[in-house]
């Protein structure tokens, strides 16, 4: 089984590496498929699995990516996806590889959002700041995208302990929780960066603040002055 996981591995990075760094073009290359791309979905979980947490090459794991990606719309296959994601996080050290799985986790969440729950606490503690900035993007990812929701408290209680982070990229996928929290709870929001205006990093605030009419805006920045 090894011998053939590794010729599936050098069948994917000739085919990565001979495709320009453009996503679409990389998708347009992962749809034309692989010779396993007919194989049964664990058959082919087990070789993107190999390639993600052994290839080191980014263009390879945003193949295995999309492979999740492509049955992420299949609730009984999320039991699966959930724990692949999340072992995949262990190798997400950009902020890409990282959003990506928080696609993925997100969908998750609402299938499983007691254990998906959980294991977000546990990252929003982690010394990786890569896993910090997951347990808060993987909340909401975009809002648009997801049909259940979270309490609003639920989710400020990740937030609010990383809005102090001294990470560039964490203080990143705070503001964008916040955006997207607007989106879907925009008097608790609202209510939040009043209460919390002069703790929120100026990276996180003007990604929060986004989407929020233009006289709130106003009144938010005279807060913080």
């Amino acid at each position: 089984m090894h011998q053939k996981l590794q010729q599936y591995h050098n069948e994917i990075l000739n085919k990565v590496n001979n495709t320009s760094s453009e996503i679409p073009a990389h998708r347009a290359a992962f749809k034309e498929g692989y010779s396993f791309s007919n194989e049964p979905f664990e058959k082919q979980l087990a070789i993107w699995n190999h390639v993600w947490k052994h290839s080191g090459n980014w263009r390879a794991m945003i193949h295995a990516y999309f492979f999740l990606e492509q049955y992420v719309k299949k609730t009984e296959l999320h039991a699966a996806i959930w724990e692949t994601s999340k072992e995949w996080q262990q190798q997400a050290s950009s902020w890409d590889l990282c959003d990506c799985l928080a696609k993925i986790n997100t969908k998750a969440l609402e299938t499983f959002p007691g254990e998906v729950y959980k294991q977000l606490t546990l990252w929003n503690k982690d010394e990786n700041p890569w896993m910090r900035r997951q347990s808060v993007v993987s909340l909401l990812y975009y809002s648009r995208t997801k049909k259940a929701f979270l309490p609003f408290s639920k989710i400020a209680a990740l937030i609010t302990p990383l809005l102090t982070d001294k990470e560039y990229y964490v203080q990143k996928g705070v503001g964008w929780s916040l955006r997207e929290l607007h989106n879907v709870y925009p008097a608790n929001t609202l209510s939040f960066l009043q209460k919390h205006i002069k703790s929120i990093s100026a990276i996180a605030f003007t990604t929060a603040i986004e989407k929020i009419r233009e006289e709130e805006k106003d009144v938010l920045k005279k807060m913080r002055k």
